[in-house]
């Protein structure tokens, strides 16, 4: 299709999104810390997204944004110049440089949520977040809802995938506690499809919740998991707090179809390839 794409901060779900749009015909370029960390075919603008001193003249006449961009480092002054900053000073430099940018879409985070009570969450549900992410993060996404171009806010839960293998190996190493605290999840791959897919949809709305269809409990998860890996069950412990369960109809709505709908789907790859011969792990 020729539509030339830039996605910045440009991770796991950036290379998984831009392997998607290589297959639909796009041009993509890629800005991340390590170039060399990039997918096959996408070409790098080496900027530092927390520098606009740095940016030098756009690569291309960008049609589409994506910011999928991730701190490094947990502390506020950190937060602002990676999500509000950057966005804006990159806004601003693409638009300086004539980039026709037909829509940008942000990765923000359902941190901005500060319901802990087990309550159901959506779009419309209030924003008053515990921390100061959420608090940076609904800073940014109020720099998208300004741009000229259509922008969309993308709240995505806990993203998992390939790789990310951090609560199985917790399972197996038996230091997982089964608690009554609500999880929500999105696995990488439908992270990448849910971009796709808003960044073709006509008449997209501002906003989407990415969340997999099934929150379900801590210990719904960890006793799954034990199952499948055949060792014990983690042993039950109090939950400090019930967290919130995110709904994710609007997304669903739109046509968005799941690749996987719930943390059984998405995890059976990831245990499989943490038990396989070559990666078994120690014990």
């Amino acid at each position: 299709m020729n539509d030339r794409v830039l996605i910045a901060g440009c991770g796991d779900v950036g290379n998984a999104l831009a392997t998607r749009l290589l297959a639909d015909g796009c041009a993509v370029w890629g800005v991340r810390r390590r170039v060399e960390a990039l997918a096959r075919g996408i070409q790098p603008w080496r900027i530092d997204l927390t520098n606009s001193a740095s940016f030098d003249a756009p690569p291309a006449a960008f049609d589409y944004l994506f910011y999928t961009a991730s701190a490094d480092r947990r502390d506020e002054d950190h937060y602002r110049s990676v999500y509000v900053d950057g966005l804006r000073d990159l806004l601003n430099a693409l638009r300086a440089a004539g980039c026709p940018l037909r829509r940008v879409l942000f990765t923000s985070s359902t941190a901005v949520y500060g319901q802990s009570k087990g309550e159901w969450v959506d779009e419309s549900s209030a924003t008053e977040p515990l921390r100061f992410n959420g608090r940076v993060l609904l800073e940014a996404e109020s720099v998208v809802r300004q741009v000229p171009a259509t922008g969309i806010n993308v709240r995505l839960s806990g993203i998992y995938g390939p790789g990310r293998t951090r609560l199985v190996r917790k399972v197996w190493n038996g230091e997982a506690t089964a608690t009554g605290s609500w999880t929500n999840r999105i696995h990488v791959e439908d992270c990448a499809g849910a971009l796709h897919h808003l960044m073709r949809l006509e008449n997209p709305d501002a906003l989407y919740l990415g969340s997999d269809d099934e929150p379900v409990t801590t210990a719904d998860v960890v006793t799954w998991l034990s199952a499948e890996l055949g060792v014990p069950a983690p042993p039950a412990a109090q939950a400090e707090q019930l967290n919130k369960r995110c709904r994710n109809t609007r997304l669903r709505k739109s046509g968005y179809r799941f690749e996987y709908p719930t943390f059984r789907e998405g995890y059976a790859g990831i245990v499989r390839e943490f038990l396989s011969p070559s990666d078994a792990p120690d014990g």
